[in-house]
């Protein structure tokens, strides 16, 4: 996630804040990095331009580069004008006060529209609402079999019309419908668009007249850049938005999108999603997504996912079992399980604080992609009760059977049993109080 822009930024501050008397000069030095930090990830320029402004001003107007640290407290200000850019305080989903709560997402095409109205679906279930989809979209070819599917994977009822008819007409008649299965959660799909244009515009304003939404949610591809952030502009002028959902930020994307979002709509951020999987829709907390762009993790959210991944009990139990040494590759096996329902592993390991140096110091020696988890898990599997719990007695024959029995290669063997050494270490290494970063991490898993 914006890993250019993090590494970039984190370079300009470590160099900041080893300065030990700080200029006017050094102070506009820095701020020229960071501008084309920013435009480099593809932030509206005039988001960077005031960024950059706001950060100069507050710097030389609290007479910070006389102080004692002034590369560190010019580090705080970037952060905090960055939380403000973002949008200051977490805006939660709103939920009706009387009747079922209506939410209604729009966006353009490809954004990912469909998929967030299944993962609402989703997290409205988890709550215990009674969520009803609905597909108004019938420009997309097999829109509404995509909800169908949706709806079916996470068992909830989905209201689809066969016949295709004005979106304000379906939606009179699925309001109907969700009276009648006592439905209180209502989501709206609605039809992409390439250009805001006044047919899509009458027809989306219609629709939304018709559902009275108590959330109007508009999706924004993190992919996409700029084009989606005027485009989200558009829409919010049209139908009055309510908020911003980003999707795709894990992907390989300069990230400006959700960094300009904010101020160009004037709209709070309440979702992004990060990852493929259904439960990958992650509440939007301005102070901890820049403390991750800034490089400095994010403790809170990581220990959030663990919880709900993982639970507390299991997590008690493995922190035991790590302390005292008995940490085996049947404990790894439940533990990558557990790792694949919180994201994309990359996701995760970002949130650390200084993930960037735990990176650097591990060198290549301990790889969390998805690729080497998928395969780990066949290996494992592949060996015997004896050979999960001791390891150490896995020779050359058994590193044959087990690869011939994983569909994989003696050598992919070794490499699983040597991470598997890299990682006890590691964990013993946090479980016994090493490094910087151990403390929250400890505090994660409960050591």
């Amino acid at each position: 996630m914006l890993d250019a822009l993090t590494e970039r930024l984190s370079g300009t501050f470590r160099r900041l804040g080893s300065s030990g008397r700080i200029g006017e000069k050094e102070l506009d030095e820095a701020l020229r990095e960071v501008r084309i930090a920013l435009l480099e990830a593809d932030v509206n320029f005039k988001v960077v331009r005031d960024f950059v402004a706001r950060v100069r001003e507050r710097a030389l107007g609290q007479e910070v580069l006389s102080s004692i640290t002034p590369g560190q407290q010019v580090i705080g200000i970037v952060q905090d004008v960055l939380v403000e850019t973002l949008g200051k305080e977490h805006a939660p989903l709103e939920r009706a006060k009387g009747g079922p709560t209506k939410i209604m997402v729009v966006g353009s095409k490809g954004s990912g529209k469909t998929t967030l109205a299944g993962r609402l679906a989703l997290k409205f279930k988890s709550e215990g609402f009674r969520p009803l989809l609905v597909s108004t979209d019938f420009e997309r070819v097999a829109a509404s079999e995509q909800l169908q599917i949706l709806a079916q994977s996470i068992d909830v009822p989905v209201y689809v019309e066969e016949v295709e008819a004005p979106a304000a007409d379906v939606a009179r008649r699925a309001l109907a419908h969700a009276a009648t299965i006592n439905a209180n959660a209502i989501i709206v799909d609605t039809v992409g668009a390439v250009m805001l244009d006044d047919e899509i515009a009458d027809a989306l304003a219609a629709l939304a007249d018709v559902v009275d939404p108590t959330e109007l949610l508009i999706v924004v591809d993190a992919m996409t850049g700029q084009e989606a952030v005027t485009l989200a502009k558009e829409f919010h002028d049209v139908l009055e938005g309510s908020g911003i959902v980003v999707t795709k930020v894990d992907s390989d994307t300069r990230g400006g999108a959700v960094l300009s979002v904010r101020e160009v709509t004037g709209l709070p951020v309440k979702f992004i999603t990060t990852g493929e999987r259904l439960e990958a829709l992650e509440e939007f907390h301005p102070d901890r997504f820049a403390s991750r762009v800034l490089g400095m993790g994010d403790v809170v959210t990581l220990v959030e996912k663990a919880k709900q991944a993982i639970g507390e009990r299991d997590a008690k139990e493995v922190a035991r079992r790590m302390r005292t040494g008995q940490f085996d590759l049947e404990d790894f096996l439940g533990q990558m399980e557990q790792l694949k329902k919180m994201g994309p592993l990359s996701g995760i390991f970002d949130m650390l604080p200084g993930a960037g140096a735990i990176k650097a110091q591990l060198g290549g020696g301990f790889d969390m992609n998805e690729k080497f988890i998928n395969q780990s898990e066949a290996i494992i599997r592949s060996m015997t009760v004896e050979e999960r719990r001791h390891p150490d007695v896995i020779n050359g024959s058994r590193r044959r059977r087990i690869a011939r029995g994983s569909g994989t290669h003696p050598s992919d063997v070794n490499r699983l049993l040597n991470q598997f050494a890299e990682a006890r270490k590691l964990m013993k290494a946090m479980a016994g109080g090493g490094g910087k970063n151990a403390g929250g991490i400890r505090r994660m898993l409960g050591l």
